[in-house]
């Protein structure tokens, strides 16, 4: 997650304004009751509007709710599961809210949501549906295509951190579908860009044939990750799919990731968010800025309805049923699903956000809070969620195991997950651990070296397997890399490796010795604590920054079409533009850059650790040296499958042959760090490696149960050099990669047309165990039987 996104945010939040609000007598949108009335209450509806050339625009408006006349046959109801459950032939509801006053179940038919009413209200008696801090009610009667919300009345105190409203109807936290709007982008009625929304109420009917599917549980060394967007993966008109930008267009195109040998996908957020969160007038490109990422989570248990074909077709169910079948699809061929989850904020923003679900519901409890009620905002999007309360945690685990159980998905990546490990509001050890501790002087979003969610999800037997990924940083400056509570069982976004993989291949001096450590998994982060290669995530690009194109196109960021005055995203990229700015180059620049994106996927197959690939730069996809493409639905971050299956697109050829390369070989996916053994290091000369500050040469030979021995080397100088390689008595080294070659040469695999002919150009050369190499080029040699010794 970027954690520069918009400077025009309050707070930072990913809302461009903050949310204004005006009471009117007279409302343009409610909700009314199409039940019969014995009494009436006073309540308001907020409709959030689309203004000409702004942002979205919040107003409220008052309107009478009636008490309700009962359509269901309704008892007491249990405090337990959480959430909307079927049981003995009914529905059971219950839902965590220690500080509110009063609670009423609204059940929303799906064609009264659409026309802004509420078809019953059936009021929780405290006496009768509580039971401590769990309010809850039983109901039976005909739920098909039936809705529900609650609404929470209570104190309304900012400064303790309350903020019951009863005139809002608010989302159950546990709600396995979220219905409002059916089309991604489309504004509601009365250009509205926040309507009413309610969770699906399940049924008997609700069920999905796998097929048998069960997890793949590929061990964690041999993955081979690739990050994805679900909307832009299919949206662009070249993929030629029935149901673009869908789930269901995702698997379309499924056969394509395996072609480029990948075996997880590792979707950006799927949970339900509001694309419209963002809504306003982009002057620049003359569209309008959405939420295209999705780091804005409204609830954490629904798939995002709208990137389903269905929408909001059977109250959710189809698209539940749609991502299902993404999952299972997935796994026949292969590839495991790892969804990008946001754990440290939701979409209600800071104190002048909405209230949605969390904040109504108990928000003293979801979020961290300061001692006057103020919003801790480690995440810099507003507010913080307070994982480690006691309540809040079992919530995160709840959601977790039910996308493993329900949905089948294989592991998680937790964006900004440092603020997992950060106590929570009202931190007490008594609290936490049972007892109290000497010295213990822990404040709210104090760093624990034991965070309870990260022991509780790390040791929880149904997520025993499951993959366990951290974004090990935070905005509030919070950087865990190398150090990220682990039980021996997560990874990390490896940031550290992306940025010094960038440097030493662009040829910045003093880093041959770091990037040697990248080569090997990182051992100078992770081997001490215990940690393995595959603890580190390696990757040179991902959806926030430069793509692959671009790293190698600009010296700076353009982000003009932000229409934030290019104030927004990372200054410091790391990248070079290879001698000229902008896609119109020389002829000569133009092959560098193809050389340095070649350089740049060659050491990701070659590192030990788990390499992932950003979507796109398997071609080279360019957003225009825009490193910060929350906002744009369109052209800059959708897959051009047009651009990929140009001839001129050698780039994925490349991809193919060394994803291939990595997995035929036994030695790149050790589950322990290498050691002098197996690897040897070398300079110019073999058994000479140079570390000094000015050397951009690195080498290695790497012995292998497969390919025999490896020799791979990296020369990211301006100037070409002639290296010896190591002698293998009875052996010779033949070429396999050589990035400074033409495709196909740059890849001698059999089906190259006159293959042996290149490789005996060089017979002079490896005659006399030498080999020249180009500037800013890296190779990879195998060691073959010398037919002539």
């Amino acid at each position: 997650m970027d954690l520069i996104r918009c400077t025009s945010c309050f707070q930072h939040s990913p809302t461009l304004v903050a949310p204004t609000f005006r009471h009117q007598t007279t409302p343009k949108l409610n909700l009314t009751t199409i039940s019969n009335n014995h009494a009436t209450v006073s309540t308001t509806r907020m409709v959030v509007k689309a203004r000409g050339g702004g942002a979205a625009e919040a107003e409220t408006a008052l309107v009478d709710k009636p008490k309700v006349l009962k359509r269901f046959q309704v008892s007491e109801g249990h405090p337990a599961p959480f959430g909307a459950t079927i049981q003995d032939g009914g529905v059971n509801f219950a839902i965590y809210s220690a500080n509110a006053t009063s609670a009423t179940l609204c059940l929303i038919a799906l064609s009264d949501l659409q026309q802004n009413r509420v078809t019953e209200q059936i009021p929780l008696d405290p006496l009768a549906n509580k039971t401590g801090d769990v309010w809850h009610v039983f109901l039976k009667g005909n739920f098909k295509d039936m809705l529900y919300g609650y609404i929470f009345d209570g104190e309304f105190s900012p400064e303790i951190g309350h903020y019951y409203d009863s005139s809002k109807i608010l989302l159950d936290p546990y709600a396995k579908a979220v219905i409002s709007r059916g089309e991604f982008g489309a504004l509601g009625p009365d250009d509205n860009c926040w309507p009413q929304m309610a969770g699906m109420v399940p049924t008997s009917e609700d069920e999905f044939d796998w097929e048998g599917d069960l997890p793949l549980r590929h061990p964690d060394r041999d993955l081979i990750i690739y990050e994805m967007h679900v909307r832009g993966y299919t949206r662009h008109e070249s993929s030629g799919t029935k149901f673009p930008g869908t789930y269901r267009g995702v698997v379309e195109k499924l056969d394509h990731l395996k072609e480029l040998g990948v075996n997880c996908i590792e979707l950006m957020p799927c949970h339900e968010f509001n694309e419209l969160e963002y809504y306003s007038y982009n002057s620049v490109l003359g569209d309008y800025k959405l939420n295209f990422w999705g780091y804005s989570t409204i609830n954490y248990f629904s798939p995002m309805i709208r990137y389903s074909s269905s929408g909001i077709r059977s109250c959710g169910r189809d698209a539940i049923n749609e991502f299902k079948y993404l999952v299972k699809e997935a796994h026949k061929r292969g590839i495991e699903v790892i969804m990008d989850v946001v754990f440290n904020h939701t979409a209600e923003g800071n104190e002048k956000g909405l209230s949605l679900s969390f904040r109504g519901v108990d928000n003293c409890v979801y979020y961290m809070l300061a001692p006057k009620g103020e919003y801790y905002n480690y995440s810099g999007c507003g507010n913080t969620f307070n994982c480690n309360h006691p309540v809040v945690r079992q919530f995160i685990l709840d959601c977790l195991r039910y996308w493993v159980t329900e949905m089948h998905v294989d592991g998680f990546r937790f964006d900004l997950a440092s603020i997992m490990t950060r106590s929570s509001s009202l931190w007490d050890s008594v609290n936490v651990y049972g007892d109290p501790l000497e010295g213990d002087l822990i404040t709210t979003g104090t760093p624990l070296s034991n965070p309870p969610l990260i022991d509780m999800m790390s040791n929880d037997p149904v997520l025993h397997g499951v993959k366990l990924i951290a974004e090990a940083w935070d905005a509030g400056g919070l950087y865990q890399v190398g150090r990220f509570p682990h039980w021996g069982v997560w990874s990390e976004w490896n940031g550290k490796y992306r940025d010094i993989v960038r440097q030493f291949i662009k040829g910045t001096d003093g880093l041959s010795g770091a990037f040697a450590e990248c080569l090997c998994g990182s051992p100078n982060l992770y081997q001490k604590g215990g940690g393995k290669p595959w603890n580190s995530v390696n990757f040179i690009c991902a959806h926030d920054g430069f793509t692959l194109a671009d790293l190698v196109t600009y010296n700076n960021k353009h982000n003009l079409a932000n229409g934030e005055d290019n104030n927004d995203g990372e200054s410091h990229n790391y990248s070079w533009n290879c001698g000229q700015e902008g896609e119109f180059a020389s002829i000569s620049v133009k092959k560098l850059r193809k050389r340095q994106m070649r350089n740049f996927f060659l050491c990701l197959m070659v590192s030990q650790g788990v390499p992932m690939i950003h979507m796109g730069d398997e071609y080279g996809h360019t957003k225009g040296g825009n490193n910060n493409t929350y906002c744009h639905d369109n052209y800059i971050n959708y897959f051009r499958w047009d651009k990929k299956e140009e001839s001129s697109s050698d780039l994925f050829r490349f991809f193919c042959l060394m994803t291939k390369f990595r997995r035929e070989c036994e030695s790149l996916g050790l589950n322990d760090f290498p050691t002098a053994e197996r690897l040897q290091w070398h300079g110019h000369t073999p058994g000479k490696p140079d570390w000094s500050d000015t050397s951009r040469f690195v080498a290695f030979t790497l012995i292998d149960s497969v390919k025999g021995e490896i020799y791979v080397a990296f020369n990211t100088s301006h100037l070409p050099v002639t290296i010896t390689l190591p002698e293998r008595p009875g052996y010779r080294w033949e070429p396999l990669v050589d990035t400074s070659k033409p495709a196909p040469f740059d890849f001698l695999s059999n089906e190259v047309p006159e293959r042996d002919l290149a490789i005996k150009q060089y017979a002079h050369f490896l005659d006399a165990n030498l080999y020249p190499m180009l500037s800013y080029s890296s190779i990879v040699l195998l060691l073959s039987p010398d037919e002539n010794a």
